[in-house]
């Protein structure tokens, strides 16, 4: 019997990647899940690494534990982009920060991804005093080297949680060392723009902005959105979204009391899109409630790291009108659990009301402000 070129070859696996996952062989000084608290699900103590995930799902890798065999194979087969975590461009400096003495030496795969054309999405995790000022400077000089292959550059600050015992010290940004990385990331844009027909090549993530209390750029300044995972450019394009779907919609009379939960991080923002809704909806009522994490510590202050608990306990004996939004992204993988296992159904029974995730898109929020309507 001839066969399709679909036809099933009768052979199974276990995942798609065929094999097991790659796990990273790092010990980052900034690495999030060592910041972990202890009796977690065994999925979150998990470090990935594989460079199969960053071209199947747009994860970023390390390079350290990318053989010569498989960085041959990725340029035969052109697969392209790849996102990689660079964080430094010192090759000294690297091994310092991720512990592993491969991790300078394994640099030398992004000349080769360049040498092939793969393009590369790359990301700098700053940690005050260490990475950022000079060495940030020199890591985006080096790296605009590889123009135009270096697709991107991201850089955010690092995360951290109260659960840090036993781990280095490390600073967290505020609003001076903030601004601090916007110049240093602002003059280079300036310079690399001028030769490269006006193309912004480096970006501060969103958090950068909102601790330097700077308002965020334009939307033509983040082009195609290149670095959304790493919330570069994230807040603009959901105001603009909304704003957007806010003209587009009739105004009309609604009977309609809501509540918005975030983080600290999305707070004035929401705020913004609240006023403006009730200014166009006659009876509609949004109450935006700012989360502490309290679960991670009050370092974090990003929707995406809210957990069950701290909802549910800085929720609870409040009237929350008819709905409660929650951001989609606290939800671990598309489910209906929050990092600390509690699912959405025990948050909606403990708090009496419906809850209901939003994706991070303008005008599902709108939708779900105004209940359809």
């Amino acid at each position: 019997r001839k066969s399709s070129e679909f036809s099933d070859i009768g052979l199974d696996f276990e995942t798609y990647l065929m094999d097991k996952q790659h796990s990273c062989k790092n010990k980052c000084i900034f690495c999030f899940v060592d910041q972990m608290p202890k009796g977690m699900r065994d999925t979150l103590y998990f470090k990935d690494d594989d460079s199969r995930l960053s071209f199947l799902f747009g994860n970023y890798i390390t390079l350290t534990n990318l053989t010569e065999k498989e960085a041959d194979r990725i340029c035969e087969m052109h697969i392209s982009p790849i996102n990689i975590s660079v964080h430094t461009m010192n090759p000294e400096l690297r091994v310092k920060m991720m512990k592993n003495k491969n991790s300078g030496d394994s640099l030398k795969f992004i000349k080769k991804f360049y040498e092939a054309g793969i393009l590369m999405n790359t990301q700098l995790v700053l940690c005050p005093g260490i990475n950022d000022g000079e060495e940030l400077s020199y890591s985006l000089s080096e790296l605009a080297k590889y123009s135009p292959y270096i697709n991107s550059i991201a850089a955010v600050p690092v995360g951290l949680t109260k659960y840090r015992e036993g781990l280095e010290h490390l600073d967290t940004y505020n609003k001076k060392t903030a601004n601090e990385v916007i110049d240093i990331i602002d003059d280079f844009n300036a310079h690399y723009s001028f030769f490269n027909n006006g193309k912004i090549l480096a970006f501060a993530s969103d958090e950068f902005y909102l601790l330097a209390e700077r308002e965020l750029p334009a939307e033509d300044y983040y082009g195609e959105y290149s670095q959304l995972d790493n919330g570069v450019g994230m807040c603009t394009l959901l105001k603009s979204e909304f704003i957007t779907a806010l003209e587009e919609t009739e105004a009309k009379m609604l009977n309609r009391e809501i509540t918005i939960a975030t983080g600290e991080s999305a707070y004035s923002l929401l705020c913004e899109f609240k006023e403006k809704t009730e200014e166009k909806f006659n009876g509609l009522k949004v109450n935006v409630i700012k989360i502490t994490n309290k679960f991670f510590g009050t370092t974090v202050t990003v929707a995406g790291l809210l957990t069950g608990q701290d909802l549910k306990e800085q929720l609870s004996n409040i009237n929350l009108g008819q709905e409660l939004l929650i951001p989609r992204v606290s939800l671990r993988n598309e489910g209906d659990k929050f990092l600390d296992d509690m699912t959405l159904e025990e948050l909606s029974e403990d708090l009496k009301i419906k809850v209901t995730p939003v994706i991070n898109d303008g005008y599902k929020l709108l939708e779900s402000i105004i209940g359809g309507a």
